[in-house]
């Protein structure tokens, strides 16, 4: 294959999964390995990871000279354990990312080394026929960046996540001159971040928010508990700075958190300053007024701190009535009833509650619309394609593109699966479909959940389960024990009593009908009594639960 092809296998039409192949005649980098959690009807899934079968060929797996990371963020690291299974490769990302994926690792425990090579932003890796440099890029995370990609057709921009916040320090801020330089060389296509898209203007800076902060301490004199995503370093620097200047401990609870502090100190990235940091179980020996608590559990997890402080289940934490309880982080679609929940219990135990509904107390790692045009003006590119988010995103961001002096027939829309190649002398063309999809992980599983088990556990969580059963006697064929019928999740149990005769005499009356032959065909009785109430249950109360008829024959 001559020249550059470029394919999604995750993160084009949807939110997570973020996961794109460059792919020249000789080499294949990858950039980002990320999941999705699942979506409502996902029953019983914890998680979504990119389907990599593409890869698989073993001449594929030959060109493969790497997993090149934009940043730290589990919809672009979350699934490469999972894919270090089925392709051991090599993985550059810069300090931090790296720093919080070796402990991602720690808890897979995969049974080979990781080879893991730290790029720091402004520097420069050369994969095959790739040369790649880390331009530094802010959003919610530290550490982030933008990847040039120099191609034997041209130079890519892969953003990433950005955004072009420059009121943060100099080690944080987008390099914005840096991008330019690309633009002025001349660049063939730009590959842009599309999440907000439909937000007018600039996102607010995170100055902005330590003020909205700062004001919030100064006005509440009882305890403050602050929840946020365990990623945001830059919040929690803030936050320990504001500690500091009203004279509060802080208390850090949640394993996430924890973790991703202990990187972030260990690399340099966090400083805590001394006597501040107490431990949960010495809670009891300040005052309310005295203490600040950093919390994970935003987006309604079930098992997260912040959830069991709102149930009254944490070991340590328990809501007062002058407790101020601030929800700093976006409501991420599908978990709106969840954090609901918890927002409701807060209230119920006595607590207020902040959250960006009602007060200015997150801002998104994402550029807004203003943002994305500046980029597409500093980049200049050939080509566009807007990437990372669901089909709306895109096709907004390719109205921006359009209004922005890019002609309608240099910008693609992709799905994943759906492809580009770009030549020297053909310019740009869609390339044929390839097969993407979705791996299910349901506890340590992978992959041996597919649509037909989720429609059967849909199907089991709407209407139920009716087990029958008889033990039989292989010879004679008479009954030993049963038909005893056993409910789960159908009806209440005292209107089951009366319905259960019925059904007891149907299921008798089939065994009955097929034991006037000379031999019973017991596979042949299952489907009749399957059949039976089947029928029965549709036609008197309208209801459709599983029906499991189980026969032993002894």
């Amino acid at each position: 294959m001559k020249g550059l092809k470029v394919i999604p296998l995750g993160g084009l039409g949807e939110i997570g999964l973020n996961m794109m192949v460059y792919e020249t005649e000789k080499d294949i980098i990858i950039i980002d390995s990320g999941i999705m959690f699942p979506e409502d009807y996902m029953l019983g899934i914890d998680m979504v990871i990119p389907d990599i079968r593409y890869l698989y060929d073993p001449e594929k797996k030959e060109k493969i000279r790497g997993i090149v990371l934009t940043h730290g963020h589990e919809d672009h690291i979350g699934a490469i354990p999972y894919v270090l299974r089925e392709l051991n490769l090599p993985i550059f990302g810069t300090p931090f990312t790296l720093g919080i994926l070796k402990e991602k690792l720690k808890e897979h425990d995969l049974p080979f080394k990781v080879s893991l090579f730290t790029v720091k932003v402004g520097n420069t890796i050369t994969l095959g026929d790739f040369e790649i440099e880390f331009i530094r890029v802010a959003h919610s995370i530290i550490d982030g960046a933008s990847l040039a990609i120099k191609t034997p057709v041209g130079t890519i921009i892969h953003t990433g996540d950005f955004k072009l916040d420059q009121t943060l320090d100099k080690n944080s801020v987008t390099d914005i001159n840096r991008i330019a330089h690309y633009g002025d060389e001349g660049v063939l296509a730009l590959f842009s971040d599309s999440t907000n898209i439909e937000k007018e203007g600039f996102t607010m800076s995170e100055n902005d928010i330590k003020k909205t902060f700062r004001s919030i301490f100064g006005d509440h004199s009882g305890r403050i508990i602050v929840a946020l995503f365990a990623s945001n370093i830059h919040r929690i620097s803030e936050l320990l700075s504001l500690a500091v200047e009203f004279k509060k401990k802080v208390i850090f609870s949640g394993r996430s958190l924890i973790t991703y502090t202990k990187v972030a100190r260990k690399l340099g990235y966090l400083n805590i300053p001394e006597d501040v940091l107490i431990d949960e179980e010495t809670i009891d020996y300040y005052k309310p007024e005295e203490l600040l608590v950093l919390t994970t559990g935003t987006q309604g997890e079930a098992m997260s701190a912040l959830s069991r402080i709102s149930v009254g289940d944490h070991k340590y934490i328990k809501i007062k009535p002058d407790d101020l309880v601030l929800l700093s982080s976006k409501f991420i679609p599908g978990n709106e009833k969840a954090i609901s929940k918890i927002i409701n219990n807060l209230y119920r135990r006595g607590a207020e509650v902040y959250y960006e509904n009602i007060s200015e107390i997150h801002v998104s790692g994402h550029a807004g619309k203003e943002e994305l045009k500046l980029m597409m003006n500093i980049v200049k590119p050939k080509y566009f394609i807007p990437v990372h988010g669901e089909l709306k995103h895109l096709y907004q961001h390719k109205k921006l593109a359009i209004s922005s002096g890019i002609p309608p027939s240099n910008i693609f829309i992709l799905e994943n699966g759906n492809g580009l190649i770009f030549t020297d002398d053909e310019g740009c063309h869609a390339s044929e479909h390839i097969y993407t999809g979705r791996i299910f992980v349901d506890g340590k599983g992978i992959g041996d959940v597919g649509t037909h088990t989720l429609k059967e556990r849909a199907h089991l969580s709407e209407n139920g389960m009716i087990i029958v059963l008889l033990v039989v006697d292989a010879k004679t064929s008479s009954i030993i024990s049963g038909p005893e019928i056993v409910s789960k999740g159908f009806v209440f149990e005292d209107y089951f009593k009366e319905l259960n005769e019925t059904l007891h005499k149907l299921v008798v009356h089939v065994i009955e009908e097929n034991q006037k032959y000379d031999s019973v065909d017991w596979i042949k009785v299952k489907e009749d009594v399957r059949r039976a109430l089947k029928k029965y249950l549709n036609k008197t109360i309208d209801r459709h639960p599983f029906i499991f008829p189980m026969i032993t024959e002894v």
